[in-house]
C-alpha cells in the first residue's frame, strides 16, 4: 500500500541505484519552484516510468540528470559519478547518459548520417560518414526493422514519425561507448501502433544488455509494459514509487492528479439531426461526412494519408470557402504551431486579429482580455499571458494552441494528433472542450495516432494507401476494428 501524501513515506525504499542517484534536488526559475526535493534511483538494466501532469518536473529533473540544468540543492550521481556545476551534456554523454526530448532536436539541414556525428564526436576522418550511417543504420534495424527511412536525406524532408525514429535509434546507437543510461520523453508520440511495439519490445532487449531506461509518457499502457517501477511526481517532487502491481492504473491516475474514470458520450450532438452534412471530397470507396456538432476521426497506419488530407483541408480552409473556414491544431508543436519568442497573449490571439481592432488598430487591452478569458476558461497554468510561451511546460503550450483554434472564428477546427506529450488531466479537460464546443456547432475532424482517443469521435474515417477505405460508426468504433480495417479487412460503409 502507499503511504501519506504528505510524508516522505511515500517514496518506497529501493535499491541503491549505480546509474543514477539524485537526493534532494531542488531548482527555482525565479519564483518558480519547478524542483523542491526530488529523489530519483536507476539500478542498471532497470526500465522505470517517469510519470506525472505536465509541470510537475519531470522535464527539469531530466535536463539536470542530462547536464543541461545545474540544481540549485542535492546530490546527484550519473552513471556512478558526482556532478558539480561543471557537469554539462557532453560530459553526460561522455558517460552514457543519452536523451530522446519531447521536442525532436535533429538539425533539419542535415541528414541523419550527420546528426549522428553531432552526437559521437569520434566520427572522424575520412571514412566518417561511411561509419556515421554503418553507426546509425544499425541501431535503426535494430530498434525498427524494416523502417525504410533514408539515410542521405535532409532530416527537414522526413515525416515526424522517421524523425522520431531516427532519434531513438541515434540514442542507443554505439561508436565511443555505448549507452548506460537512455532516457525517452514521450518517445511514440509520434509513432504508429507497429513502431511503437518494435519501441517497447527493443526496451526489454536494452534492459537484458544492462541499458538503464526512463521511460517519460503519458501513454500509460506503454508504462506497464515495459516498466519495473513507476515514479510518480507532482509539484517538483517525487511522491509516490513502485512495482506496476503495486501502483494499479486508477491509482496512478488519481495520484497524477487526473479522474481515473472518464465518461464519454455515446450520442451526437442534438444539431447533428437538423443541419446539412458538410461533403468533404477525398478519394476513396467511402464518401466523407460532417455534419455541425460532429467529431469525426481520421484512423488508420501511420503515413498511410490522414495526416496529409488534414493539412490539404487546412489549406483549402484558410480563407473563407464552400467548405467554411477552418482552425488548426498541431501535433508537431514546434514545426507547425508555436511562436517560441512571442508572449502567451500573441501566440493564443494570432488567428484573431480582426476581432481584436479598435479604429484600424490591434487593441492591446482587448487582446490581453481574450487572452485571460481563455486562460482561465482552458486552464493553462502560467501566472499571466504577458509570459513568453516557453516558460510553460509541453501540456500547456498545447493547451495554447487548443485556445487559438477555439478563440478563432471557425466552424470547423483541424486536429493533428493534438495530444503528443499531453498528460492524462489535461487530456480528460481537452476531450470535455472539444465536446462542449461540438455541442454548440462546431465541427471537428480529428486525427490521432491514439486509438483509444477516437472513442471520442461520431464516425471514424480508416485510411488505406491515400484513401479512404472505411467509415466506422460511434457504436463500433475499437481499436481493433480500426486496425482491421487498416490492413485490408472489413471495410465498412457503417
Amino acid at each position: 500500500m502507499v503511504g501519506n501524501l504528505s510524508t516522505a513515506n511515500w517514496i518506497e525504499c529501493m535499491p541503491n541505484g549505480d546509474v543514477i542517484t539524485a537526493r534532494g534536488i531542488r531548482k527555482s526559475f525565479g519564483s518558480v519552484q519547478a524542483l523542491t526535493g526530488a529523489d530519483l534511483s536507476v539500478g542498471s538494466g532497470e526500465v522505470v516510468g517517469l510519470v506525472g501532469h505536465n509541470g510537475a518536473g519531470k522535464s527539469t529533473l531530466i535536463n539536470a540528470l542530462l547536464g543541461i540544468l545545474v540544481v540549485d540543492e542535492g546530490e546527484l550521481r550519473v552513471c556512478g559519478a558526482a556532478t558539480d556545476r561543471r557537469y554539462s551534456p557532453s560530459e553526460a554523454n561522455r558517460r552514457g547518459a543519452r536523451c530522446v526530448f519531447q521536442e525532436l532536436s535533429l538539425c533539419p539541414n542535415l541528414d541523419i548520417a550527420e546528426n549522428t556525428r553531432v552526437t559521437h564526436r569520434g566520427l572522424r576522418g575520412r571514412s566518417w560518414r561511411r561509419n556515421a550511417e554503418r553507426v546509425i543504420g544499425g541501431a535503426l534495424d535494430r530498434v525498427f526493422p524494416g523502417h525504410g527511412i533514408p539515410l542521405r536525406v535532409r532530416c527537414s524532408r522526413l515525416s515526424i514519425a522517421e524523425r522520431q525514429m531516427a532519434e531513438v535509434a541515434r540514442a542507443f546507437s554505439v561508436w565511443d561507448a555505448p549507452p548506460k543510461l537512455v532516457v525517452l520523453d514521450e518517445p511514440t508520440s509520434a509513432l504508429g501502433e507497429a513502431t511503437t511495439r518494435q519501441l517497447l519490445d527493443y526496451i526489454r532487449r536494452a534492459k537484458a544488455e544492462g541499458i538503464s531506461t526512463i521511460l517519460v509518457t503519458h501513454r500509460l499502457d506503454e508504462i506497464y509494459q515495459v516498466a519495473d517501477r513507476i515514479v510518480i511526481m507532482k509539484d517538483g517532487a517525487v511522491i509516490a514509487a513502485g512495482s506496476c502491481e503495486m501502483l494499479p492504473r486508477d491509482e496512478l491516475v488519481r495520484l497524477m492528479g487526473g479522474g481515473a474514470n472518464e465518461v464519454v458520450p455515446k450520442t451526437a450532438a442534438a444539431n447533428n439531426a437538423i443541419s446539412s452534412p458538410l461533403r468533404i471530397s477525398l478519394p476513396g470507396i467511402v464518401p466523407v461526412e460532417a455534419r455541425a456538432g460532429e467529431v469525426i476521426g481520421f484512423a488508420g497506419l501511420d503515413g498511410h494519408g490522414q495526416r496529409d488530407m488534414l493539412v490539404r483541408l487546412k489549406l483549402s480552409g484558410g480563407r473563407k470557402s464552400a467548405m467554411g473556414q477552418t482552425s488548426f491544431v498541431a501535433g508537431d508543436r514546434q514545426a507547425d504551431g508555436v511562436f517560441p519568442l512571442w508572449s502567451i497573449a500573441q501566440n493564443l490571439t494570432i488567428a484573431s486579429l480582426e476581432r481584436l481592432r479598435e479604429r484600424g488598430f490591434l487593441s492591446p487591452a482587448r487582446e490581453r482580455n481574450l487572452a485571460e478569458s481563455w486562460r482561465r476558461q482552458i486552464g493553462i497554468r502560467s501566472e499571466n499571458t504577458a509570459q513568453l510561451l516557453t516558460t510553460l511546460s509541453g501540456g500547456n503550450q498545447q493547451k495554447v494552441l487548443f485556445a487559438r483554434a477555439l478563440a478563432a472564428d471557425a466552424a470547423i477546427v483541424l486536429l493533428d494528433d493534438p495530444m503528443r506529450g499531453v498528460d492524462i488531466a489535461t487530456k480528460h479537460e481537452v476531450y470535455g472542450i472539444i465536446r462542449q464546443q461540438a455541442e454548440e456547432g462546431r465541427t471537428f475532424v480529428w486525427y490521432s495516432t491514439e486509438l483509444s482517443e477516437f472513442a471520442h469521435c461520431d464516425r471514424v474515417y480508416v485510411f488505406r494507401d491515400g484513401a479512404v477505405v472505411a467509415c466506422i460508426a460511434r457504436r463500433d468504433v475499437s481499436a481493433a476494428r480500426i486496425i482491421e480495417a487498416s490492413f485490408g479487412g472489413g471495410d465498412t460503409h457503417g
